[in-house]
């Protein structure tokens, strides 16, 4: 546990002098771990269509989570005391590999922008010190000097600093010292368990969740001895939904709790009867160390199989009943399986497997029971936590939400994170009218939070009530003037009301406070582009695809901006990644369709406009474009089953009746013709009207 957080070094950084480098396919990126001097640093780049590097982005590597038994993670700490996880991490599996950490094998990971949680900070390394005021849900993570370096004995026997100065003080009774931080030996044998518990008793590391700890704790005040779930309430999937089986890194306690012989001991076995912590052999060594645990209960079953020949004198009983195998959720690494089984899992335990995705329709969707404390009695705090757990992370939310809502009529004392978290699952359910009433409830009950007003923000926006969210941020804004969030939810206000320059203050705001995130400059860019400033606008927006490679706004904002330029080759590569990220996007192929018609290639333009509107019929400028494109090539019985659709989307407008008129007359049908030019006829637009007119005389209509 000491080995957990560390500083790194040519030891737990194993690179020699050309560096370690690993090509990540699906988003298609290389990354590379460098030593410069005493200093590593985390490296990447893509290759583009000339062969050169693009999108580079390098940060230093500061601090090391995992001591290495199964995995390091590595960290980069940034200019404002927050932590970010970078991508490429080191597995011990297979005598050392880099591979990519969890979560990020996939085309769309997070980069060099996942922040380490307080959450996270909490099971893998001492307690930090943290800004005032930062205790409170919703707050940015941020860690001061001096960062601990792994974890220390307080996390297992509480504060030790009054221990010391008795102990130090040589007048304190020996009981008294004693008394002065907490002996795990002198627990009951539920709290002693506990402790461990506190990170070791993971349920699933993917989205359900696993554990939500109380709104009234703060990030790192569990103190041992106390009842954990005091601090923290453990969830699992509920039963019978296929997923009592799951086999995940950090979930020893879990499996344990599952194994007969905890059950059968009524408790009585725990973590202390295999493991000391204060010793924790390797090899052979913990071998012979788990053998002697095992024969406590069954060293007289054992001589009897060895007896009746049923059993090798061999007694390596964690690898058959307990054997390592490749976990689920951590695919790079092996562990050992706590759930203790009579007859060893068939198959290859360590063979190769591809990282589950666990989202969109591939998420768990179903019921999130209470796990841990079971027998947490009926009680407000249940239900509202219970409630809470089926929406957080978006596993029941269709139930969850009216749950939710009856526990909130019935605990009207509910703190403000729980209206929050009610807004949120309504607004996710389209409901945004309520959601905005939970979301300014939230804030009544607790001013301060930030979450509730960005909630309340983006709700009036969605609502069309772009001023009152702008009112909304300013505020929010005075309260929270370092939040990056606040600023840019600001600026989107703005923009939503046209005030673009306004809009355009307020990103650069955020980027300053938060260079690293990738929308403040993505919406800057557009913000500038809008009044006139391409040269700014192309750099912010270069600037936010080379944070996030994959951020599929900017890479169609920026092709506009280079179609716009005359540079039609590099609009076209920009076009095409961003509908590599986004295929369904009906509005980045009729801009593609935009460009490409320009570039008189309108063949291609037809493909993009027909893909769209095949996604999306009711698309009305998809319409539009694709009739106006077709009849251009003098193609009118192709274009008339569009100009029909444009005017159905749109019936009032005459530039339609005039061009479905025209592809009627076209096609011969010249009867069905004359209503349609005769309501162009009369358009206000001189244009329109005479060109309505002189196909009217051509058809015989005047």
């Amino acid at each position: 546990m000491g080995r957990s957080f560390s500083r790194p070094n040519a030891g737990n950084v194993p690179v020699g002098a050309a560096g370690a480098e690993y090509y990540h396919g699906p988003s298609e990126s290389t990354f590379r771990v460098l030593r410069r001097g005493d200093k590593f640093v985390q490296r990447r780049h893509q290759t583009g269509a000339e062969g050169r590097e693009i999108n580079v982005m390098e940060k230093g590597i500061d601090f090391i989570i995992g001591s290495g038994n199964h995995a390091r993670t590595f960290l980069s700490r940034t200019s404002r005391n927050t932590l970010l996880e970078l991508p490429l991490g080191w597995y011990a599996d297979k005598g050392g590999e880099w591979a990519m950490n969890p979560g990020y094998d996939r085309p769309d990971h997070e980069g060099f922008r996942r922040e380490i949680s307080y959450d996270c900070m909490y099971c893998h390394n001492g307690y930090p010190q943290i800004p005032e005021g930062h205790s409170q849900a919703f707050a940015e993570p941020v860690y001061l000097d001096p960062l601990p370096e792994g974890i220390d004995c307080q996390r297992c026997h509480g504060p030790g600093k009054r221990h010391v100065e008795l102990a130090g003080s040589g007048k304190a009774p020996r009981d008294e010292i004693r008394k002065a931080i907490v002996n795990p030996a002198t627990l009951s044998r539920e709290r002693r368990e506990e402790i461990c518990m506190q990170c070791h008793l993971e349920t699933t590391s993917f989205p359900l969740p696993n554990a939500l700890r109380r709104y009234d704790r703060g990030p790192f005040d569990y103190r041992p001895g106390e009842p954990l779930g005091n601090y923290w309430l453990f969830f699992d999937h509920a039963p019978g939904t296929g997923k009592e089986e799951k086999f995940e890194l950090v979930n020893a306690v879990y499996r344990l709790r599952q194994s007969r012989c905890f059950l059968q001991s009524q408790g009585r076995l725990e973590c202390g009867s295999c493991h000391n912590v204060h010793d924790i052999p390797r090899g052979e060594k913990a071998a012979k160390q788990y053998e002697v645990a095992c024969r406590k209960c069954h060293g007289a079953e054992f001589a009897r199989t060895v007896a009746a020949g049923k059993h090798t004198t061999s007694a390596d009983c964690s690898g058959c009943h307990m054997p390592k195998r490749r976990t689920e959720d951590v695919v790079h690494a092996v562990a050992t399986d706590h759930l203790i089984q009579r007859h060893k899992p068939a198959g290859d335990l360590l063979a190769p497997r591809a990282e589950r995705q666990e989202r969109g329709s591939e998420a768990y969707r179903g019921e999130v029971a209470l796990y841990y404390p079971a027998d947490l009695p009926a009680s407000p705090t249940r239900e509202l936590y219970t409630a809470l757990a089926q929406v957080i992370d978006g596993s029941n939310v269709q139930r969850g939400t009216e749950r939710l809502a009856g526990a909130l009529q019935r605990f009207p004392f509910a703190r403000a994170e729980f209206f929050y978290h009610w807004g949120e699952a309504l607004r996710s359910g389209g409901r945004t009218a309520e959601a905005l009433q939970a979301y300014q409830e939230a804030t009544r009950r607790d001013p301060k939070l930030t979450g509730p007003q960005l909630g309340s923000a983006a709700a009036l926006r969605q609502a069309g009530r772009a001023e009152e969210a702008a009112r909304s941020m300013e505020r929010a804004a005075q309260g929270a003037p370092g939040s990056a969030m606040v600023w840019n939810e600001l600026g989107l206000a703005y923009q939503a009301q046209g005030q673009l320059r306004e809009a355009g203050t307020a990103f650069a705001r955020a980027v300053s406070l938060n260079a690293d995130l990738p929308e403040p400059h993505g919406n800057l860019g557009t913000a500038l582009l809008a009044t006139g400033d391409r040269a700014r606008a192309e750099a912010e927006l270069r600037e936010a695809i080379r944070i996030q490679p994959d951020y599929a706004d900017a890479h169609g904002n920026l092709a506009n901006l280079l179609a716009g330029n005359g540079q039609f080759e590099a609009a076209r590569q920009q076009f095409e990644r961003a509908l590599r990220l986004r295929p369904g996007d009906g509005t980045l192929r009729y801009d593609f369709a935009v460009a490409l018609g320009r570039a008189r290639q309108f063949d291609q333009a037809q493909v993009q406009l027909e893909t769209a509107l095949r996604s999306d019929p009711n698309f009305r400028a998809a319409q539009e474009l694709l009739a106006k494109l077709l009849m251009a090539q003098d193609r009118a019985a192709t274009a008339l089953p569009h100009y029909r659709e444009w005017v159905r989307l749109e019936p009032e407008a005459e530039e339609a009746q005039l061009g479905l008129g025209k592809a009627l007359a076209l096609t011969g049908a010249r009867q069905e013709a004359l209503p349609y030019l005769t309501k162009a006829a009369a358009s206000k637009s001189a244009a329109i009207r005479e060109e309505a007119a002189r196909l009217l005389l051509a058809v015989g209509g005047r």
